[in-house]
């Protein structure tokens, strides 16, 4: 870069700066007052791109840039479609490689572009360089496909839109536009449903729309939706809707970036209340405006998906149209052409109800068959209504509902297709109710028709060979299962309830059982579903907030079960439940929990004495054995393991208890404290192992330096030996999950040991900011102490929205009143905890200091 003299006076420049920023906000105003006074989406859209125009055309007249080179807008500035805080994409077109002198004057005009307040995304090229770039990255190819010339050398512009009509192929562009939507489809899970989706990006969002636009102009069809309706691509109506439906989205981007002030594009739960408010939704008594207003963007969502399948399938056939064979008969309904399900007349439907759940089998039936055509589509959405009483009571549609749930593939795929299409919701009048039904909690985060789609793809899952490396012992347990489908129908009704008011388990259960009886289903098979959908949480409760190392425990929810199919179909359920609410909810601790409560009851349930039950022979047995593997001779862990009661080895497992006797069987009595980590044996986060002489705030001393490395613990195991030492084992994980573990190692052992070792000030944990969820959906903290059932301790439970330091606040409170905490069953669900302690201690048994205790813990939990 040249570094003569500034082509503009610093004086001059500075002028310059106030004077455009001045009237890009003046003229931001008055747009947006105008917006707010009567909200129409093409004025100030269009007003915007004008506006920036007009200060590009002065700014270029200001650096004399010269004759030839051409300003063009690009993306959705090209197009006119400029929203109140997107960036301004721009293309310097040049006849030739710029000299020092034009390398200056632009150099500073694209400075002076960002002084005056303006985002741009910007390049200076010629037109080989374009050409050549567009021709390798399809993005930069759909960027100049809207390019519009904005002032400078017009035979160039127009010489650059010439070359590049004739490099681009249409067909080409269509397969890797499509290609692209699939991928942003990925990123965002495949569904438009999340809480907080995006309306630019998520599926059925205004990208999906864009898409429709880019190819559409690749393909000379025109720049309108009614373009489209003349080439018979759509139908008049459908470009009707498919206007309305861009506007509502574009009012929602707009009113964002206004509520915002920033490029924003996400709904998050901070702002849809207030946007609820600015499109005129107000609460009811069920519901709050916010609740309105997402249904009202989840049906949007919804016919975008709809409409964009529909164009792409008929793109499709316009770029390839003699690409495929002709149509082949499937029967006197249906037939298959290019691959896809297609009616073989409009009129089937109507004449033949039942063939609208038939046309989703055949799709299940026939691997060959990607699909539906767009007619076939059309009609499917016409013909959802003939789904009445009548036709849910007829013996032949019950059928088909249920041999769509008992095929070997695609079962999932079918039953999104029917809720995408309102098939669904008119053959369970119940599910009408959930769809696009939000769920005001702190780890769902879909709304509840799409959460149990979510639960019903795992239940899928399990079931199928390819993904067996996942989770082996599920599909073991899925493939042993004689009736895998009635799992499915469990998942579709386990919380087909919510939102109803009173508990949705048992709400549930009513409508899971009519479905089973009208669907003639045997009655052990009717009473499992039942039981499925009223248990559904019964066995993550367990697993997550009871001692899985108490008997009594294990009794009771064997109890519960009765016999290994009722454990087996529940443990199957649970685990796709979990993986069903939100990626931030699952982790492999709670994975290995729901598994030792499975085993031991498993145990029990085949007749085995209640130490076998809980494994403690077997997992001293095993114990031996992997200490053999490491050379340790026999009888190396006795010093230890004589210190060590019953209790230690029901709640360690194997790895554990090998790990713990290799590190410590040497050192049983030793005056220094002994740290020790690992990688964690179930594949995520860190065990961590503290050894040393007992003392009274161990565990507050340690919840400190945790919180102070900016770990939570997802588990802890306190206990005390024979002799008075603390042997303390954690689950250290990441919130933000960057952290490469392995490097952590060293570092904690030395420095954790030294601050043990030396009797270093408690470490107090920095506050740390509440995440915005919790705000939105605040929690109530809990705290609840009672005797165990043998009266030898106190179970505290403690419930509170998650934030730094609070595991901390607890053991604090702890040790201010002489409580000894035994174990920690560390439970976090989102941003919510719900944490179980097993304590004892003085003034336990009396109420007056119980509820000072619970005072006090609920002052700590407030926020």
């Amino acid at each position: 870069m040249s570094e003569s003299a500034p082509i503009l006076p610093p004086d001059t420049t500075r002028a310059l700066i106030t004077r455009y920023k001045t009237r890009l906000k003046t003229g931001g105003e008055a747009l947006r007052e105008a917006y707010e006074a009567r909200p129409l989406t093409d004025p100030i859209l269009k007003g915007r791109s004008h506006l920036v125009d007009a200060v590009l055309v002065d700014l270029w007249q200001d650096f004399q840039l010269p004759a030839g080179a051409s300003l063009v807008a690009v993306g959705g500035y090209g197009r006119e479609e400029l929203f109140p805080c997107s960036d301004v994409d721009l293309l310097f077109l040049l006849e030739s490689e710029a000299d020092a002198d034009l390398e200056e004057r632009l150099a500073q005009m694209i400075g002076l572009i960002w002084d005056i307040g303006l985002d741009i995304g910007h390049s200076v090229r010629t037109i080989a360089e374009c050409l050549d770039e567009a021709g390798r990255d399809v993005t930069v190819m759909t960027n100049l496909l809207e390019a519009r010339f904005i002032h400078g050398n017009r035979r160039l512009y127009d010489g650059f839109e010439a070359d590049l009509r004739g490099l681009l192929n249409p067909g080409q562009f269509f397969k890797a536009k499509r290609l692209e939507q699939e991928q942003r489809y990925t990123r965002h899970n495949e569904t438009p449903y999340s809480l907080e989706p995006n309306c630019k990006e998520s599926p059925g969002g205004l990208r999906d729309l864009q898409l429709i636009g880019w190819i559409s102009r690749a393909a000379g069809f025109g720049t309108h939706w009614r373009d489209l309706a003349r080439h018979s691509l759509i139908t008049d109506e459908e470009a009707t809707e498919l206007r309305e439906l861009e506007r509502f989205l574009q009012h929602v981007r707009i009113r964002l970036h206004h509520l915002t002030g920033r490029r924003e594009d996400r709904l998050l739960f901070d702002h849809q209340e207030k946007l609820a408010r600015k499109f005129g939704y107000d609460s009811t008594e069920t519901r709050r405006a916010s609740e309105v207003f997402m249904q009202e963007y989840y049906r949007t969502a919804k016919k975008v998906t709809q409409l964009n399948t529909i164009l792409l399938q008929n793109f499709g056939v316009e770029f390839f149209p003699n690409r495929y064979p002709a149509a082949i008969n499937i029967n006197e309904r249906f037939q298959c052409v290019r691959e896809l399900l297609d009616v073989r007349d409009e009129g089937v439907f109507d004449r033949h109800p039942s063939a609208l759940l038939e046309c989703f089998l055949l799709l299940e039936q026939r691997s060959e068959l990607k699909g539906m055509t767009a007619r076939t589509l059309r009609a499917l959405w016409r013909g959802r209504k003939l789904i009445n009483a009548e036709f849910r009571q007829n013996p032949t549609n019950r059928a088909l509902f249920l041999r769509l749930l008992q095929q070997r593939r695609g079962v999932v795929h079918e039953l999104r297709r029917m809720n995408q299409y309102g098939i669904l919701s008119f053959y369970l009048p119940a599910w009408r109710r959930i769809v696009g039904q939000m769920q005001h909690d702190l780890f769902h985060v879909y709304t509840v028709d799409q959460h149990i789609l979510q639960v019903l793809r795992n239940v899928r899952r399990f079931m199928v060979a390819e993904h067996a490396h996942e989770y082996p012992l599920l599909t073991r347990i899925c493939t042993g299962f004689e009736k895998p489908w009635l799992i499915y129908i469990a998942a579709l009704f386990h919380d087909i309830a919510k939102g109803r008011g009173g508990d949705h388990s048992k709400l549930g259960m009513k409508d899971a059982r009519d479905f089973c009886e009208s669907h003639g289903l045997e009655p052990a098979d009717t009473d499992l579903v039942e039981w499925l959908v009223q248990h559904h949480l019964s066995m993550s409760n367990v697993a997550q907030k009871q001692d899985l190392s108490d008997l009594e425990v294990i009794q009771r929810f064997a109890a519960l079960v009765q016999d290994e199919r009722h454990l087996n179909a529940l443990y199957i359920l649970t685990h796709a439940d979990i993986r069903g609410t939100s990626p931030k909810v699952w982790n492999g601790w709670k994975g290995k929990l729901l598994e030792d409560l499975y085993f031991a009851t498993q145990r029990l349930l085949r007749g085995a004495t209640p130490q076998q039950a809980l494994g403690t022979p077997i997992r001293q047995e095993d114990a031996r054995n992997l200490l053999r593997y490491y050379g340790l001779r026999p009888g190396t862990e006795d010093a230890l393991w004589d210190q060590l009661d019953t209790v230690y080895f029901l709640r360690h497992d194997a790895e554990d208890i090998a790990w713990h006797a290799r590190m410590l069987y040497y050192r049983v009595e030793t005056g220094e404290p002994i740290v020790k980590a690992r990688l964690s044996h179930v594949g995520e986060g860190l065990q961590v192992m503290v050894y040393m002489k007992d003392q009274k705030d161990l565990f507050m001393r340690l919840c400190g330096f945790f919180s102070r490395l900016g770990f939570s613990i997802a588990d802890a195991k306190i206990h005390t030996t024979r002799h008075g030492y603390a042997l303390d084992s954690f689950v250290l994980l990441d919130p933000g999950q960057e952290v490469h573990y392995r490097d952590l190692i060293n570092l904690l052992e030395h420095d954790l040991t030294e601050r043990l070792a030396t009797h270093a000030p408690v470490d107090r944990p920095a506050g740390g900011r509440l995440s915005r969820e919790v705000k939105h959906f605040p929690i109530t903290p809990e705290v609840s102490i009672r005797p165990d059932e043998r009266g030898q301790h106190h179970i505290m439970s403690v419930t509170a929205a998650d934030r730094p330091g609070l595991l901390f606040g607890v053991a604090e409170t702890l040790v201010h009143y002489g409580i000894n905490l035994h174990t920690a069953k560390i439970a976090t669900l989102g941003e919510r905890v719900e944490d179980t302690f097993l304590i004892s201690g003085p003034g336990l048994s009396q109420d007056a200091q119980v509820l000072k205790i619970e005072s006090d813990l609920l002052e700590k939990l407030a926020v």
